[in-house]
């Protein structure tokens, strides 16, 4: 024991023999416990001599407590307030930081049990919050309504119950991330009875919420919790494997195409009529894929061609006309979604073609086996890459501007004739 503990405590005026009145100068009983749990038990007792039970229950989460001695837990009152040293709450929070109060109570193995038998731990691991996106934040800025003064028992009945009211606490910092979430496909399906529709703590964490835009792969591991099978398949896929094999941070992870809390239905019309766009902002950028050797004319080659003028026609459509637009085939027709391969790889290469054979007979019912040939990919044309069709262009880019001219050249000739003639 610390004296001087005991002579800073609250209970500095009593005499030991107050506290522990089996014992004095002359007496000094030996003890035998089964455990220390027994000990504890015992010693807590003392507390009540002066203590009552209707002067601990003014404060509610004493009477939370209390109920529960009366269904035959033991209510140790040191595990909170300590032996010696004890400490009045109010001064103890004048001078000690709000985390390191609750923690009194949260750093024990403790657990909250809902009505349906659910339970879920109560401790909390301080150097993980010390860690997080929140670090500077104190308890009652997320748990607000507890205090030192109060301590309100919460009663669900499962534990995704307790999760969902959770979540309601983010929006009172966050309310602009929150009013995205209310457009999502994922509050649509919660607004229509799924409650394991994902909300922030689902994909951000309670305590432990890390900074998850450095760490890419991170974003990926979020969105597995709940589409496992999709996650399976962007594994395997060109950019999946990047991410995760290389932790190569140039590719595209969820959150790149699906946005983060407004995600809108994917197979929504408008959201594929934006897919060129999203493919481009990665696949049109020479810092990004420049340095892998790939074509970055991709957009401007969609764009040109008969799929991608035939879908600007339509977006007018739907614009100036107000009609619905009709469906034109976008990257994702082609390439897949979350299944994407690598289209250089030898070992790739014939199944990708046999597979573009499948994907163009969708719409083009009588595309023959080398249908897929005419087309030149995203790359412009060159000696190296389809040199055929390069000299052809060559020739057409000489050829028109030359008879342009002559055609000019004529006509200003047949007038000047015609001037002189006259």
């Amino acid at each position: 024991m610390n004296p001087d503990a005991l002579k800073a405590s609250v209970h500095h005026a009593l005499l030991c023999s107050q506290c522990h009145p089996d014992f004095s100068e002359g007496n000094h009983p030996r003890r035998l416990f089964r455990s220390k749990l027994q000990y504890q038990i015992r010693a807590a007792l003392v507390c009540t001599r002066c203590h009552s039970n209707e002067q601990i229950k003014t404060k509610s989460i004493h009477a939370a407590l209390l109920s529960e001695a009366r269904k035959g837990k033991a209510l140790i009152c040191t595990n909170c307030h300590g032996s010696h040293a004890i400490q009045r709450i109010t001064e103890t929070l004048k001078f000690a930081s709000e985390e390191k109060y609750c923690m009194k109570c949260h750093r024990h193995a403790m657990q909250v049990t809902f009505r349906n038998g659910e339970t879920l731990s109560a401790t909390v691991n301080i150097s993980e919050l010390q860690t997080s996106a929140h670090s500077k934040l104190s308890c009652s800025d997320c748990h607000y309504g507890f205090s030192s003064e109060e301590h309100p028992k919460r009663n669900f009945g499962t534990m995704r119950d307790y999760t969902l009211a959770l979540s309601e606490i983010c929006r009172r910092c966050h309310f602009d991330k929150y009013t995205k979430t209310l457009e999502s496909i994922h509050y649509t399906l919660l607004s229509q009875g799924n409650m394991q529709a994902p909300v922030c703590t689902d994909c951000h964490g309670a305590h432990a919420i890390s900074h998850i835009g450095k760490e890419r792969v991170l974003i990926a591991r979020r969105c597995q919790k709940c589409h496992q099978d999709i996650y399976a398949v962007y594994a395997k896929s060109v950019h999946g494997s990047a991410l995760i094999d290389e932790n190569n941070q140039d590719v595209p992870v969820c959150t790149d195409c699906h946005t983060t809390h407004n995600i809108e239905n994917p197979l929504s019309q408008s959201f594929q009529e934006r897919i060129p766009d999203m493919c481009g902002s990665c696949h049109a950028n020479e810092a990004v894929v420049g340095k892998y050797g790939l074509s970055t004319a991709v957009l401007d080659n969609y764009l040109s061609h008969f799929h991608g003028i035939t879908l600007k026609f339509y977006r007018m459509q739907k614009e100036k006309l107000n009609k619905l637009a009709r469906p034109m085939a976008v990257c994702t027709d082609c390439h897949g979604t979350h299944n994407i391969m690598s289209t250089v790889e030898p070992n790739t290469t014939i199944n990708i073609k046999a597979n573009l054979v499948k994907r163009c007979r969708k719409c083009h019912a009588n595309a023959s086996e080398n249908f897929p040939d005419s087309w030149l990919s995203h790359y412009e044309p060159s000696m190296a890459r389809a040199p055929l069709v390069f000299l052809v262009t060559l020739v057409f880019k000489i050829f028109i501007p030359f008879l342009v001219v002559g055609l000019v050249l004529q006509i200003m000739l047949h007038i000047w004739r015609f001037v002189v003639n006259r």
